[in-house]
């Protein structure tokens, strides 16, 4: 909101998108078609939560897999209905719970998973044939896939119906995240040797989850987030065709992953737009026949960068209105944050509560009764032509570059989302943009809340897990796998059946990323000014 030259109050949206005094017939002449209906700009199915609600998967890991198979037993016993994998930044990083960069970090920002061993016991008593698992991995995603598949193998259960999403998004973190390993180019054959194998022996199993929602968290504006989202996923697509796929055998499998934000309407908007570019861009760029790779499916997460540690009730506010865009932008499954997440992981308390806020929109709320209920506002329908417009510049743009690894390379879109969190951080410094509790209606003292804290007996034990585990295992057949593994990287295979011969010889997370990077080597990011 900013005064204009007569000193009258012109509105934006969050993400900087003008907006008009008023919305009349005039801003939105044409109604898109019904739910279910090309471009599914008003959702992807005719009934939508009519005949199925979302799935409710709250983001859950932290400390040793004993303790996180307890809070998954716990939040299953809750209503949750799906599980999503939170690891640890030690096993995001590639490396295991005794390595020396591990220090001071093992267990705290998620579980700790070094080997089978530990994927045996995080899954303990959960039948993976019977729920959808979700895993937020990136490097070191094909070696927890195949840690999965292999658990789910000893269990018994049958791998063609297996149902879950895999981050597997290298790209976003060039782009935001920056927990990468190898350099681009390799890092996009694993993730589309992941898309391959997938396809022809998991297919109901989605590989990649392209990811939006640390693009937003680094600050990107939400046109920012669709854009470059969606320019990944043409990349994901472009690998999968140059590896010779047919596009309707991987497309329909292709997952996406967004922030929602505190912008309800922008928010919405957002989601009705991704439909609707992606609809086009698999049947117009790539000619997709089937009517399941045109359809766009994606889960939300409440914005985790809104969470303020001033005045922290006010984030259960935060995370309702959130949710609520979700809800009504069509998404398809949703994980809600909890209210102490700015200060630790999540409590027992606090994450009932975050579970509760969904079932409270599912059941009492009415809004999943009738499909896309705001479609045909006139501000609504302006507004989702306006992002898609925009989105479609930038995507436009990317194009004109050669493609979204040569504009990382370039720093482009690492430059443009560094500049909007510049602009955004000036407006809240500058008291324009208002967060309530921080820059205004600020209080003295804090509300007091329980903490999770993770202390140093999780490293040593995790420590003497693994020295356990290499004194115990076949040492041979290991080196072995771990050879094979490098050979297959040095040459042109699907690496995929080689990561899991290296597993189920347990391998550790790090022994086999170490082996991709004695092949690959390392990745350094150029500075971006």
């Amino acid at each position: 909101m900013k005064p204009n030259a007569t000193g009258v109050r012109r509105f934006e949206t969050l993400g900087g998108l003008p907006l008009e005094p008023c919305y009349g017939p005039e801003h939105a002449p044409e109604a898109p078609p019904p739910p279910g209906e090309f471009p599914y700009t008003r959702g992807i199915h005719r009934t939508m939560y009519q005949g199925r609600l979302w799935t409710m998967r709250q983001f859950s890991g932290f400390a040793t897999p004993e303790e996180t198979n307890r809070r998954y037993r716990y939040l299953l016993e809750q209503g949750q209905t799906g599980l999503s994998v939170a690891f640890d930044l030690p096993t995001l990083m590639g490396v295991d719970a005794d390595h020396p960069t591990a220090e001071g970090e093992v267990g705290k920002c998620g579980v700790a998973i070094s080997s089978l061993e530990d994927m045996e016991t995080l899954f303990d008593g959960i039948s993976l044939g019977d729920v959808t698992v979700s895993m937020t991995i990136n490097s070191p995603a094909p070696v927890l896939y195949a840690l999965y598949l292999a658990v789910a193998q000893k269990q018994g259960a049958d791998k063609a119906a297996l149902s879950g999403t895999l981050q597997n998004d290298i790209l976003k973190e060039y782009i935001a995240q920056k927990e990468y390993l190898y350099p681009p180019r390799p890092s996009m054959r694993l993730v589309t040797d992941v898309i391959e194998y997938s396809a022809r022996h998991t297919p109901r199993f989605n590989p990649v989850s392209i990811s939006g929602y640390h693009i937003r968290e680094a600050g990107s504006t939400a046109v920012q987030e669709l854009a470059f989202t969606l320019r990944d996923g043409i990349e994901y697509a472009d690998w999968a065709l140059e590896r010779g796929m047919p596009v309707d055998e991987f497309a329909p499998r292709l997952s996406f992953f967004f922030n929602s934000h505190n912008d309800f309407f922008e928010e919405i908007a957002k989601f009705r737009a991704a439909r609707r570019l992606w609809a086009h861009i698999m049947r117009d760029r790539y000619g997709a026949r089937e009517e399941r790779s045109w359809k766009m499916r994606f889960h939300t997460q409440t914005a985790g960068c809104s969470l303020t540690w001033q005045q922290p009730y006010n984030n259960v506010i935060r995370t309702a209105i959130q949710a609520l865009a979700g809800v009504l932008g069509g998404t398809q499954s949703l994980h809600t944050n909890s209210l102490d997440e700015a200060y630790a992981l999540p409590g027992e308390h606090a994450v009932t509560l975050a579970l509760r806020t969904q079932q409270v929109i599912a059941h009492e709320s009415g809004v999943p009764a009738v499909p896309d209920p705001l479609g045909g506002s006139y501000y609504l329908e302006a507004l989702t032509g306006e992002v898609e417009k925009q989105a479609a510049d930038y995507i436009r743009r990317i194009d004109e570059m050669g493609g979204m690894i040569p504009a990382i390379e370039r720093g482009f879109p690492q430059r443009e989302i560094a500049d909007a969190s510049f602009r955004y951080q000036r407006q809240v410094e500058d008291g324009e943009a208002v967060i309530v509790g921080v820059n205004k209606f600020q209080a003295e003292g804090q509300e007091r809340i329980d903490l999770l804290r993770i202390g140093q007996a999780t490293a040593e034990r995790q420590r003497e897990k693994l020295a356990a585990l290499r004194r115990n295992r076949d040492g041979a057949r290991t080196t072995r796998a771990l050879e094979a593994l490098r050979r297959a990287a040095e040459g042109r295979d699907n690496t995929m059946p080689f990561i899991l011969d290296a597993v189920r010889a347990y391998a550790t997370v790090g022994e086999i990323c170490g082996a991709f990077l004695d092949v690959f080597g390392p990745w350094q990011e150029t500075s971006v000014i």
